[in-house]
């Protein structure tokens, strides 16, 4: 089958409403739109939150609290079970050779270092941030951490 074969299924999907096609189809005259007013006029739409009269529901409700997500820091996680397995014993650890190895996504993003898994390998790791136990596990191993300011 070739794409421009493909057609849609017939009767598939709901049929369209026929509007202001005479008294017998149940829309005709005023085409389900009542007499007069602004919603009776081509290009009408109401607003989202639009409920008639009624106290819309964003207004109904509380306003409560204080959301810190626009200003919080987020750190992308990389695990040392992780390192252990992507790197060779000594290798020089940075944001360059994660992103090579795959495992953060860009240049730009900051980076946390987690104590999650086992660590055997002597690696020198550079990053934003450590966990305590990210950074027993790489000194006890002979390796060295350095955070990037």
């Amino acid at each position: 089958m070739l794409s421009n074969e493909i057609t849609a299924i017939v009767g598939s999907g709901p049929k369209r409403k026929r509007l202001g096609r005479g008294k017998g189809s149940g829309q005709g005259k005023t085409a389900g739109r009542g007499h007069k007013g602004y919603g009776s006029r081509a290009g009408a739409s109401t607003h989202l939150a639009n409920e008639g009269g009624q106290m819309p529901l964003f207004r109904r409700l509380p306003k409560r609290g204080f959301n810190n997500a626009q200003f919080a820091t987020r750190y992308e996680i990389v695990n040392v079970s992780q390192l252990e397995r992507v790197f060779t014993d000594g290798t020089a650890v940075g944001v360059e050779e994660l992103i090579g190895a795959g495992l953060i996504d860009s240049r730009s993003s900051k980076i946390k270092i987690l104590g999650d898994g086992e660590l055997t390998k002597k690696l020198n790791v550079t990053a934003h941030k450590f966990s305590k136990s990210a950074e027993q596990k790489i000194s006890e191993c002979g390796g060295s951490v350095k955070v990037v300011a």
